[in-house]
């Protein structure tokens, strides 16, 4: 590790710059197709089942597809990361509005609320929770999928595992990788959880 220190960070560095953007570029995404889904039930079903379709699809395709037009860099895996995050966060940002008492929206229309106000002033801060539970499980999940970029060079700390294994499974760089990943996941799902916790105080337990 101390020889290849600067290597080692330059794939930490790719690692989290994958899993960030996806994550982000993905509830972004996800957030619109939830306000679809959530307007009808018949609507509803078809943006679940277009986003699990998606999932179903392996990586190895998805990168072949993408890469014609992307060619080998991050941007085809940034892609297939993206799409694959989709599953769980319209999912997740979906039940968080679903969540949203009738009631308090009702008391917020009859105070006046407008469809844009309501849903930024009520209905958003009241399904953060849902949506932070959604992060917190497409970001552990984007931090293990990026490692599948290996299959066009572009796969983070993934790249010391397979360098391992080209090198007649020599341990250092697979152990290195492996645990660079689970330490990142963690990482990551901690700062979220503490973000979350934040973000929304009247989720806290207080003790007498």
């Amino acid at each position: 590790m101390v020889d290849n220190w600067d290597t080692i960070l330059a794939y930490a560095a790719q690692h989290v710059r994958l899993t960030v953007l996806a994550v982000v570029i993905g509830s972004v995404i996800a957030l619109p197709m939830a306000l679809v889904a959530r307007r009808s039930r018949w609507l509803a079903g078809p943006v679940l089942g277009l986003s699990t379709l998606v999932y179903t699809i392996p990586s190895l395709a998805m990168f072949a597809f993408v890469a014609p037009f992307t060619g080998l860099s991050e941007t085809t895996v940034l892609i297939g990361l993206v799409l694959y995050s989709l599953v769980v966060l319209v999912r997740n940002f979906l039940a968080g509005l679903q969540s949203v008492p009738a009631d308090v929206v009702e008391a917020a229309r009859g105070m006046g609320y407008g469809a844009g106000r309501l849903l930024l002033r009520v209905e958003l801060p009241l399904a953060l929770p849902s949506f932070i539970a959604g992060i917190r499980i497409a970001t552990v999940s984007t931090v293990a999928l990026v490692t599948v970029g290996v299959i066009v060079g572009q796969g983070g700390l993934g790249q010391l595992i397979t360098g391992g294994f080209n090198a007649n499974f020599y341990r250092a760089p697979i152990v290195t990788g492996a645990v660079g990943c689970v330490l990142l996941a963690l990482l990551a799902d901690a700062l979220i959880a503490l973000a979350g916790r934040w973000v929304t105080p009247w989720t806290r337990t207080v003790r007498a």
